[in-house]
């Protein structure tokens, strides 16, 4: 059986070393080489495209399912408020204080532990490990541009902030570009067709717009309009009016059908997505990975915030330790008893497993 106690030591004193690494996203390189380097002393061969860092395990098969075990190596910008230095991992107790402690060093680390007592050990699947880029902003230098160099996938368990809790769908995400035409005219004259008058009328739609299915772990499709714009002096009928919305799609719909909808439901504006990649994810409760996790009394549960898993075409869940709460927010924590937890957890959740 692997050596937890070693394991769990080492897991600490490599969360330690990360924190003292401004990761900033698109700035990951010095803790990737932190990243590279310890899984060099494990014994490993980790292989690097830009700032991401990753390895197989050994006597890999391609006749056997294969298994990812992903977490981000990137940060938020340093939150005011600080008492602790962010880039100091201090301990105080069962805390360690530090940027990236809880979000997502905790997950990085452990999961790398969980790496190593796994492929200790027969496993019927591969399985590789991936501490990844860029998913702060949702970059394309991050896990996008990995997963074209991995072999095929047939699961993923992504490292986030859950106490350890396995999310079983997550939200995905799009934003849209409104803009409205109208006709210019003389305000004081009843001329032209008031751009602005017709904006409200389709953010009011937008913003009562249900659709028809919903997801059982998720809920509605959530929308919101967050910016608006409109007019150029006040005697002038506005011929435009532009805004913003946000939309939080589900696993009821592809993100591609979610926008044709909305395009339906609102004829007289224009929508235009910033992007349709970072998508909504769901996994059956009958999965045998999900199956196992319930057996061990957790509660699967559907998640708002976004990962890396939007970017990810095949099933997965996100779980890890640590508290969402406690994401990008002045002195940031993790305790060294949720990381012993999480090493063990992981080990008894995949250990064995048939997919």
């Amino acid at each position: 059986m692997p050596d937890f106690d070693e394991l769990y030591y080492d897991a600490v004193d490599l969360l330690k070393q990360m924190v003292a690494v401004p990761s900033l996203s698109r700035d990951e390189g010095a803790v990737a080489d932190v990243l590279e380097n310890a899984m060099k002393r494990c014994g490993l061969f980790p292989k690097r495209h830009v700032n991401n860092v990753w390895c197989l395990s050994n006597d890999f098969s391609p006749e056997q399912p294969t298994i990812l075990l992903n977490a981000h190596i990137d940060t938020v910008k340093v939150a005011a408020g600080w008492q602790h230095h962010p880039f100091a991992a201090t301990q105080e107790g069962d805390a360690i204080y530090g940027l990236g402690t809880n979000d997502d060093g905790a997950s990085v680390v452990t999961l790398l532990a969980a790496f190593r007592a796994l492929t200790g050990v027969p496993q019927p699947y591969n399985l590789i490990f991936l501490a990844s880029a860029e998913e702060e902003v949702s970059g394309k230098n991050g896990v996008e541009a990995v997963l074209p160099m991995l072999p095929p996938i047939d699961f993923a368990l992504v490292g986030e902030p859950t106490a350890m809790q396995p999310a079983i769908a997550e939200k995905g995400l799009m934003v849209l570009d409104g803009e409205v035409t109208g006709v210019a005219g003389h305000a004081a004259r009843n001329e032209g067709v008031n751009a602005i008058y017709i904006a409200m009328d389709v953010v009011n739609t937008l913003r009562h717009f249900r659709f028809e299915k919903e997801s059982e772990m998720l809920g509605p499709v959530k929308i919101s309009v967050t910016k608006i714009a409109g007019g150029t002096q006040h005697n002038v009928v506005p011929d435009k009016c532009e805004f913003l919305v946000d939309v939080r799609t589900t696993d009821a719909y592809t993100n591609e059908q979610t926008l044709d909808i909305l395009r339906r439901a609102v004829p007289r504006c224009r929508l235009t997505p910033h992007s349709t990649r970072l998508n909504p994810s769901g996994i059956s409760r009958s999965h045998p990975v999900v199956a196992r996790a319930e057996m061990l009394g957790k509660r699967p549960f559907g998640s708002p915030t976004l990962s890396d898993q939007a970017l990810m075409p095949f099933p997965s869940i996100k779980m890890g330790p640590g508290d969402s709460a406690r994401s990008h927010t002045a002195d940031e924590y993790i305790l060294c008893t949720e990381i012993r937890q999480a090493i063990d957890e992981y080990f008894t959740l995949l250990n064995g497993i048939r997919l």
